[in-house]
C-alpha cells in the first residue's frame, strides 16, 4: 500500500460516463471526495451531486491565464487533501504545477492505442486512417499531451461499417471496464514507474492467495 492519502479527485468536462464507472466501482467509489469540471453545465457534476460527492466548477474564464487556472485547480485539490487525480473526459491540458503537485499520481483515459492518434479527435482520426484496430489507453499524465507512461491498453476492432458513433460506443464499453481497474491500482499504490514502463502489481488478495 502507498503512504499517499487515497482521497481521489475526478476531473471531467462532459457527460461523466467514466466518472459513473468510477463511482460504481466498490473499491474506487468510496475514495472519490470531489469532482471538478471546467464547464458548469457538465452532466458529470450532476452525477457527483446525486452521489453526495462535492462538485466544483473551476472555469478557465475566471482566471487571467492558463497558469493561474492551473494553480487554482492545484490549490483546490490540495485544500481537500486529495492524493490522486483521475481525468475522466477532462478536455483541457493540465499544467505543470498541477502535475508537479501529484507526480505519477494523475491518470488519463484516451480513446486510442497511444502513441497512435493523440489529441482531441482520436476516434475520428482512427476512422480516417482506415486502421483495423484502435482501442483505449490509460496513462500517467506528464507535461506532454497524451504522452505519459502507459498503465493499461485494450484493443477495439474497427468494423467496416463503423461510424464515429458506433466505434465510440464500443470504445466507451472498454473504457468503463479498464479505467476503474487502473484507478484502483493507482490509489492502492500498485503502480511502479520505471522510466516509461509501468509495472502494475497484483492485488493484495491475489498475492496472499498465491
Amino acid at each position: 500500500m502507498s503512504d499517499v492519502n487515497p482521497r481521489l479527485a475526478v476531473l471531467a468536462s462532459g457527460t461523466g460516463t467514466n466518472l459513473q464507472a468510477l463511482m460504481d466501482d466498490p473499491q474506487v467509489g468510496p475514495h472519490i471526495v470531489v469532482v471538478v469540471s471546467d464547464r458548469p453545465e457538465a452532466m458529470a457534476l450532476e452525477r457527483a451531486r446525486a452521489r453526495g460527492i462535492e462538485a466544483v466548477v473551476c472555469r478557465p474564464a475566471d482566471h487571467p491565464d492558463r497558469a493561474s487556472h492551473d494553480r487554482a485547480l492545484r490549490d483546490l485539490l490540495l485544500e481537500r487533501d486529495v492524493g490522486y487525480v483521475a481525468l475522466a473526459g477532462y478536455m483541457r491540458i493540465v499544467g505543470p504545477e498541477l502535475i508537479a503537485a501529484f507526480p505519477n499520481r494523475i491518470l488519463n483515459l484516451h480513446p486510442a492505442l497511444l502513441p497512435a492518434f493523440p489529441g482531441m479527435h482520436a476516434v475520428e482520426d482512427a476512422l480516417a486512417w482506415g486502421v483495423k484496430v484502435t482501442g483505449v489507453t490509460v496513462h500517467i499524465v506528464d507535461e506532454e499531451v497524451d504522452h505519459g507512461p502507459i498503465v493499461a491498453q485494450e484493443p477495439v476492432r474497427v468494423r467496416e461499417d463503423d461510424d464515429v458513433e458506433s466505434l465510440r460506443g464500443r470504445i466507451h464499453e472498454v473504457e468503463h471496464r479498464i479505467f476503474p481497474r487502473a484507478v484502483r491500482a493507482l490509489i492502492e499504490g500498485r503502480l511502479k514507474v520505471e522510466g516509461r514502463v509501468v509495472h502494475v502489481l497484483e492485488e493484495l488478495e491475489e498475492r496472499e492467495g498465491g
